[in-house]
């Protein structure tokens, strides 16, 4: 397992662990595997895109460890008062509170600004002024923009194509400032196409994975948009909790800000997703959704994409544990589980 040396090391010196973005998909994986190290956790969240019943799920999972380890803030990080009481006293900084979506950049970018920008500002602020250990980051795949060779590799980013991948792009360079100028620890990660149990389907800006099982598990139509040809690197919830905790808890010394992708450095079709997901509901609920309905691409969206995941694994030991498939299958499970 990924945590062997790091969860013993976790489990006799537990610390306390701010976790931005509690109530969120990502947010809420991390809190769980938190707490099943012994760890302390503080989450905070406004609920703009989290829900409570995915700590719900947590604290069902949890169980007494929960109501012992788990102290819960209702706030927002555009509140610079919250950020500071959230990190008095505490050892680590995860945060993932931002608001995603490059289609809901195009239509609010002042919301988008204020919430991934200002808000990110206000967390560095507090976290430096609480002196904590470390703060890792969530930035984004989106900030290699228009740099269009395979695989994407840390050093080479192009222009930004959206609003959400600027705000993911500043988010990195004010980790350069506070880590050079400041003494903070921060490490940013690179995520690409993240899904899960958890994640929401509903809604404008649902991310691809989730919307389908849904729609297909409701015998609905699904939409690509474009020819079906474009690729990305998805990449399970639970690889992405891994890369979280080895950049926090890794004992290479940070002199500086330091960035990783995470993914599985493996290219898939939108088609091929497709075909996976109606197969593996297929095989649970004993018939065939139907095919899908092609839509014109979208603005902003990049044509391919594939993370290369050799720094972060010869620097922090990241190995991904999931697979697509196997992924793919857990979450389908899940989903059809709660419906």
């Amino acid at each position: 397992m990924y945590l062997t040396k790091i969860e013993a090391c976790l489990r006799r010196n537990p610390c306390t662990w701010l976790v931005t973005g509690a109530a969120g998909f990502i947010g809420s994986h991390l809190v769980g595997e938190l707490l099943r190290l012994k760890q302390r956790v503080i989450g905070l969240d406004n609920f703009s895109t989290g829900h409570k019943h995915n700590l719900e799920d947590v604290g069902n999972d949890a169980g007494l460890s929960f109501k012992e380890k788990f102290t819960f803030i209702e706030g927002d990080i555009q509140d610079l008062a919250c950020c500071r009481r959230a990190c008095s006293d505490v050892d680590y900084v995860l945060h993932q509170a931002a608001l995603g979506s490059v289609s809901r950049s195009f239509e609010n970018p002042l919301t988008t600004h204020a919430a991934n920008v200002t808000g990110y500002l206000n967390m560095i602020l507090a976290a430096k002024e609480a002196k904590v250990r470390g703060m890792v980051y969530a930035s984004s795949s989106s900030v290699y923009g228009a740099h269009k060779p395979l695989p994407k590799v840390e050093s080479r980013i192009g222009n930004p194509l959206s609003p959400y991948s600027v705000t993911k792009r500043v988010n990195e360079l004010y980790a350069d400032i506070f880590s050079q100028y400041y003494g903070l620890p921060m490490v940013g990660l690179r995520y690409f196409n993240v899904f899960g149990p958890r994640q929401d389907p509903d809604g404008p800006y649902a991310a691809v994975i989730p919307k389908w099982i849904l729609a297909m598990l409701r015998d609905e139509p699904t939409e690509i948009y474009g020819d079906g040809r474009t690729t990305r690197d998805f990449c399970y919830v639970t690889n992405i909790v891994q890369a979280n905790i080895l950049a926090a808890a890794s004992r290479k010394p940070k002199t500086s800000s330091l960035v990783y992708n995470v993914a599985l450095n493996r290219r898939l079709s939108l088609k091929r997703l497709h075909e996976i997901i109606r197969k593996k509901i297929t095989c649970l609920e004993g018939k065939a959704p139907g095919k899908p309905v092609f839509k014109p691409p979208r603005t902003g969206d990049i044509r391919h994409s594939r993370a290369d995941i050799k720094l972060i694994g010869e620097e922090l030991g990241y190995m991904p544990d999931y697979d697509v498939n196997r992924g793919i299958e857990q979450t389908v499970r899940w989903f059809a589980k709660k419906l």
